[in-house]
Parts: structure tokens; sequence; C-alpha cells
């Protein structure tokens, strides 16, 4: 089989689906890249890794030859909030590092796999059940690169048959990687804090509701749309995937459930919020569930037995 490749692979969604391809595929046909940051001891010891920048095409492309790479899982990005306050270098990384891999893609025949997410769209969205197609323009330079990166990805299939392929994802929550700067990140935080403090401190207001996903849905998704029929996909880039919806105020009861004593309080942060709140309430992932079959397994009270009982683990704490 031809290798697959994984930018970002230190990332939130890299490091747990780099190792999930892993043993899927094979430890040595998942070759993982990243670019400053050092990955895990198990990263880094169950199958290849290298260092790269993936706006560079040359160094991308020698990692490319050496492994005969045939598809590439391009997850190497700035985040919502970071790109706001980084926002040149939130283009820079976001659209000309696809552009690149791109280029690979299209001079050496690999498919191409790019999230996209909840934020391409903005407040001129419809917020209810907001269609598959529909009008996007996001506030957010986050938002507006992930809405280029999906043309991008749409011209390189219809100019040059690159078979790319994309989902808007949701706010995703794991117990493995900590929070990284997005604006759903308090999904994640507040665990953390329910177990190490009773107490978590909100900077989104009690009633915000958006999409979510808890992350091996979110990793079945990726690899499920990368093996699914080309033939049968008529939406690439990107398909709407959501697996639930909730507020602050809800997550919190959730956790209540099973940590009576835990409290929440809000200190709204203008710029997160103000994310947020050009975000969709829902998704209609309808076209996702037709087309490739997309189900997920997890809902909110299911994640959160699930990410009590492994982050209690990963600290040594009790609840």
């Amino acid at each position: 089989m031809k290798k697959i490749l994984v930018t970002g692979a230190v990332g939130q969604i890299g490091s747990e689906l780099t190792l999930v391809l892993r043993k899927k595929y094979g430890n040595d046909n998942v070759i993982a890249c990243g670019h400053s940051k050092q990955p895990s001891d198990e990263l880094k010891n169950s199958g290849p890794f290298e260092f790269l920048d993936a706006r560079n095409y040359a160094e991308v492309e020698t990692v490319v030859k050496k492994y005969d790479i045939g598809v590439i899982y391009h997850l190497a990005a700035l985040l919502s909030a970071v790109g706001e306050a980084k926002p040149q270098l939130a283009w820079d990384i976001n659209v000309n590092g696809l552009v690149a891999v791109l280029e690979i893609a299209r001079n050496y025949g690999c498919s191409v796999f790019t999230p996209s997410s909840i934020g391409a769209f903005g407040p001129s969205t419809p917020k209810k059940n907001t269609p598959q197609d529909t009008i996007q323009r996001p506030t957010s330079m986050y938002g507006v690169t992930k809405v280029a990166g999906e043309i991008l990805c749409d011209y390189y299939f219809l100019k040059f048959k690159v078979d790319t392929r994309g989902l808007r994802y949701p706010g995703i929550i794991s117990y493995v990687s900590p929070p990284g700067g997005g604006t759903t990140d308090y999904a994640v935080d507040i665990y953390y804090k329910a177990l190490e403090n009773k107490k978590y401190t909100c900077f989104l207001k009690a009633d915000t509701r958006l999409d979510m996903m808890y992350m091996p849905d979110a990793l079945n998704a990726a690899i499920n749309l990368m093996e699914a029929d080309p033939a049968k996909l008529k939406h690439r880039n990107a398909f709407n995937v959501t697996a639930m919806n909730f507020t602050p105020e809800q997550i919190a009861k959730a956790i209540k459930k099973k940590i009576p004593d835990f409290k929440i309080d809000y200190e709204i942060d203008p710029v997160r919020q103000g994310i947020a709140d050009s975000w969709p309430d829902n998704m209609d992932d309808s076209a996702a569930r037709k087309e490739w079959g997309w189900k997920p397994e997890y809902d909110l009270a299911k994640m959160t037995d699930d990410m009590l009982l492994n982050l209690s683990k990963k600290l040594n704490l009790k609840y």
C-alpha cells in the first residue's frame, strides 16, 4: 500500500489520529510530521516521525518521495482564538501550507484530507439546522482561512482531479490533548477543572449553544470519509458533521450528575464570545449521513462518563 502522511501530527487531532491510523494500517505505513513541537514518546516510538514546515514545498516533497506517500491528512493549522491574535500567521499557515500540500498532491498523485470547521460560517449564515450548502461569510481570520481552504480543495479537484475531501468539524473534545486555543476549548477544560478544583470559570455565556463532537467520533469520521466510495461523494470540501449540541450550562449539569459539588461561573471573553456568536447553533449533517454513512457514537452523557473516567486516571484524581 502507498503510505499515509499526517501533517500537524503533534496537534490536537493529529496526535490521536496518527495513532489510530497506525493501529489500522500498520505503524510503518503512517508517517507523522510536526514543525517545532516535540512529539510524545508514544508518537515518536510507534512509527516514523519527520520535522517539516508544511508551508515549504521542498520539505514536504522530500518526505513524500522518501516514503512513497499516497494519502495526506493535512492538519497543520492555527486555531480560532490564536488566529485572531496572529491573523497574518494564521493565513500563512492555514492557507499557504494547504497550497503547498495541494501542489504536492497534484504532482505526486496523492489524496488529501483537510479539516474545515464550523468557523467557516458567519453571522449571516442560518444559525439553526445550518444547511450543507449555504452562505459563508465568517468574521474571524480562522474562518476566512477555512472557507478559502474549502474552495481551494474544490478547485484542485475540479481543475486537476486531486482527490480532496474534508469535514466541517464542530468543537472537538478529548481527554488526551489539552486545550489548544480554540473557542470551543471550554468544553475540554471544564472536565479538567471539575476534577481538579470542582469549579470552572467559563469564558462563554451560559446559554451559548454550539455543536460538539467527541474525539473518537471525529477520528472515525475522517477515516471513514477517506475510505468512502468517491462515486458517491457529491460534497467533498467539506461535509457538515456533528454529534451533539449543548451550552456551557448544559455541560455543567451533565458533570454535576457525576460530581454533585461542581460549580461553574462566568467571566466572558469578548473575543471568543464574538467568535462563538458568529457560528451556527447546530449544523445539518444529512449530506454526510447520506453520501458516506456518517453516524456518531457519543452523546453528551456518554462522553461525560468517558471523559471523567479517563481524565481521572490521567490526573490520578478520584471523583
